[in-house]
């Protein structure tokens, strides 16, 4: 800093003051020393930084399942909003979100002598145990709804799910069957009770839910037994999945058999991945605004920081994308499409499959 203060000709204090971003620098002055420390090569030592500051300017961030599209871009949103508050965020992933595992990582951070630490809790044990940590770091989760009563941020996942539930019902289906996340999962309980809440409100019927764990696997096992379903004679005609990857697993189990959205069965998903609008239909899904929940989620950690007794933000609020896989119930002899040309080839080779079963009970019906 001296170097750059003797090139530039000034103070070593104004070089400070350049390099921290302070406001009161003229403008010719601060071209001067930017241009002095492009020609040094000059970076600041962060460590020397943090013991006259007292502060790393570092978040630490815990997460578990980064191969999971929510938490990838929680993770994602944050780096993005500390980032432009002048933060890095430090992070750590968890193989399982067990309480033992989320203390060793803040502690690990704590240790490191992070600045904050911002960690997803949207899983039941992990959530304990913030909740019995007693950290010396402002300490802010990161996790839909429910009850708590430390600093949190969140996407509106009840909301979210109605507005779903809500889509389909207003397109005309007597009731909307719903594939969940894992039970510990408070974000997949939220969808539930969301879900559960729209139903009501419209005086439909509460099919019983079917359980997944996010993955299209499940998704794809949800299919066969909803088809399955079908083929009994049970009026499956809209699905609600707790994310689009599970909505992909149905949607490519349906097509197995015959069965295709929107033309038999209205399929509305959760998350918005970059992928859905190229599914095949594109999808219809729930979109969180990530970007937003980084935003709110630094904004939390700085007041604590300073020291201010803040609530909680209001949860982001998410947003309903219409795309190609809802529709309104089907009716035989509407008018709607009929469907890729597969389902004519089951037909002619005498094969009786739940799509054309399905088609047919409803013909008789109406």
């Amino acid at each position: 800093m001296s170097d750059v203060a003797a090139r530039a000709g000034v103070s070593h204090q104004t070089v400070s003051r350049v390099v921290n971003k302070h406001p009161h620098v003229a403008t010719a002055t601060r071209e001067r020393v930017q241009r002095a420390i492009e020609e040094l090569g000059y970076r600041p030592n962060a460590a020397a930084r943090a013991l006259v500051t007292g502060s790393t300017r570092t978040i630490g961030f815990v997460t578990v399942n980064i191969n999971q599209y929510g938490p990838a871009q929680t993770l994602v949103g944050l780096e993005q909003a500390a980032r432009a508050a002048g933060y890095s965020l430090s992070v750590t992933v968890l193989e399982d979100a067990t309480a033992g595992a989320m203390r060793d990582a803040v502690d690990r951070f704590v240790a490191q002598s992070v600045d904050a630490v911002v960690a997803l809790g949207t899983y039941d044990d992990a959530a304990e145990a913030l909740h019995a940590l007693d950290a010396p770091v402002p300490l802010v989760a990161v996790q839909s709804g429910g009850s708590h009563d430390w600093p949190a941020v969140g996407v509106d996942q009840v909301a979210g799910a109605r507005l779903a539930t809500r889509h389909l019902l207003e397109l005309g289906h007597r009731t909307v069957h719903h594939v969940t996340g894992p039970a510990d999962s408070q974000e997949a309980r939220d969808r539930i009770e969301g879900w559960r809440a729209e139903l009501l409100a419209a005086g439909a019927p509460e099919p019983g839910y079917l359980r997944g764990n996010w993955t299209p696997s499940s998704g794809y096992e949800a299919g066969r037994q909803l088809a399955a379903r079908m083929r009994d004679g049970d009026d499956v005609t809209a699905v609600f999945l707790a994310n689009d990857q599970m909505a992909l697993g149905l949607l490519a189990a349906f097509h197995d058999v015959g069965l295709h959205a929107p033309q038999d069965v209205s399929v509305v998903g959760f998350d918005d991945l970059p992928e859905a609008p190229y599914f095949s239909p594109p999808l219809t899904t729930v979109r969180q605004d990530f970007a937003e929940l980084g935003r709110r989620g630094v904004q939390l950690v700085l007041a604590r920081l300073r020291g201010e007794d803040v609530a909680a933000p209001e949860p982001v609020a998410p947003q309903l994308v219409v795309r190609s896989t809802t529709g309104p119930y089907p009716v035989p002899g509407s008018g709607r499409p009929c469907g890729p040309r597969v389902e004519t080839l089951y037909v002619s080779a005498n094969i009786d499959h739940p799509g054309d079963r399905t088609r047919r009970r409803r013909a008789e019906e109406n």
